[in-house]
């Protein structure tokens, strides 16, 4: 449990803290952990790595929400854009929250969304652990919101935003193509060595053998 929640704060530390150094690297670091799809993926983890349910639920949400808590507090002492960019995009373009006190108008819709996304993504990565061909669609889920996200991304901010920020989401759409292709050769792998050891008891138990 506490390693679950640490990695929520380290999650929402990760992008902000990244932002602030002057390095291409460590630019395209914090421009990938202010998006969604390494918050999905921490939740999804979190879920796969626990055998109960619920704690997959729950802690997936509450580590989502502290994450969301520490990122925009981080944020609101060290005001500063992340390297490589025009300008911060901690949020998706079009889904900005209104003026005002915009830090906790943040941490209030984002800590409800970490509650209400949470959970079915803990219990997403909880029914993954699954052995079978069928639990890859489950797996598969991560690659496809971050492909989604750095298409959406490129299509939307790209124009507006530096050199850094488009490789990065190039890269990680390339990166999500691959590692989805991977996961499904290896539950086809998995599933043929299931199959080539079953065989041979089949053979020894059938009747008449």
């Amino acid at each position: 449990m506490i390693v679950s929640l640490g990695a929520g704060l380290l999650v929402g530390l990760a992008g902000p803290v990244a932002g602030k150094i002057d390095n291409p690297v460590c630019a395209a670091f914090g421009i990938v952990f202010s998006s969604g799809w390494p918050w999905a993926c921490y939740a999804f983890l979190v879920g796969s790595f626990r055998r109960s349910k619920i704690e997959s639920t729950l802690l997936a949400s509450l580590g989502l929400a502290i994450g969301v808590v520490v990122y925009y507090v981080f944020k609101e002492m060290n005001p500063t854009i992340p390297v490589g960019m025009e300008a911060a995009t901690s949020v998706p373009a079009g889904m900005e929250i209104g003026s005002g006190n915009s830090s906790q108008g943040q941490i209030v819709v984002w800590g409800l969304a970490a509650f209400v996304f949470g959970a079915p993504l803990g219990l997403m990565g909880n029914v993954a652990r699954t052995p079978g061909f069928a639990s890859v669609l489950f797996r598969l889920l991560v690659p496809f919101i971050a492909f989604v996200e750095a298409t959406q991304r490129l299509r939307v901010e790209a124009a507006s935003q530096g050199t850094v920020f488009a490789v990065t989401w190039n890269v990680t759409r390339v990166a999500a193509c691959v590692v989805a292709l991977a996961l499904v050769g290896h539950a086809v792998w998995s599933r043929r060595v299931r199959r080539s050891r079953a065989e041979p008891r089949h053979r020894r138990t059938a009747p008449g053998s």
